[in-house]
């Protein structure tokens, strides 16, 4: 069978996974949109991240030093306790669980890994870090579905987790009419001060597009 070749360009985002416990929990609370809603365009439970740093196409050139630079932030950084709460939207159309925890940590983290891959000379677009977890996407025409379901979700508290990786994350977004798919180029350990024995939880992921 022929192998495809490798494209020239990858989206590259760098990121954070959360525990499959934790996204069980949070999947479970869902269901009942998820039986309501199957119009949405539910994210699968195994694509689910927390985005630090979004740095859109790149040459696949590029992806070696990122390795280096993004296993050297996970190296110098400590686990963080994190959870997933509540639940809002952007503009009516995109559903998301809000991040509950270090927050201060996160930011610092993330503040760290953007100057580090700058520093290497790839320039990315400076959004605002907004901690979130995207869970769904609506249609045009469907203007109720997604603010409905962040209502039902805001009083969801998770159980907190420590982050156990740091993942550089490539995407086929705008690679073809399918949803959208995430694959790990690579992940790293926490480094300094990571909680001992923190393996951030497992459990078989169960929940939207599974």
């Amino acid at each position: 069978m022929d192998v495809p070749p490798e494209p020239s360009t990858l989206r590259v985002f760098v990121a954070l996974a959360p525990p499959d416990d934790a996204k069980d929990e949070l999947a479970r609370a869902l269901q009942p949109a998820c039986a309501r809603y199957p119009q949405l365009r539910w994210n699968r439970i195994e694509d689910w991240h927390i985005t630090l740093a979004f740095l859109g196409e790149l040459p696949a050139t590029a992806v070696p030093l990122l390795r280096s630079t993004v296993a050297g932030a996970a190296a110098s950084h400590p686990a963080l306790q994190l959870g997933l709460r509540g639940g809002d939207h952007f503009d009516g159309r995109l559903l998301w669980s809000g991040i509950d925890g270090d927050l201060a940590g996160l930011h610092a983290l993330a503040t760290d890994v953007r100057q580090l891959v700058r520093s290497c000379g790839i320039d990315f677009p400076d959004r605002v870090l907004r901690p979130h977890l995207t869970l769904a996407r609506a249609r045009r025409d469907d203007p109720t579905s997604v603010p409905e379901t962040a209502a039902a979700l805001a009083h969801f508290v998770g159980r907190p987790w420590w982050t156990v990786r740091l993942h550089l994350v490539g995407s086929n977004v705008g690679r073809g009419p399918g949803p959208i798919r995430y694959r790990d180029i690579e992940s790293w350990p926490f480094g300094a001060g990571t909680r001992a024995g923190g393996d951030g939880g497992g459990g078989t992921p169960a929940g939207p597009g599974r």
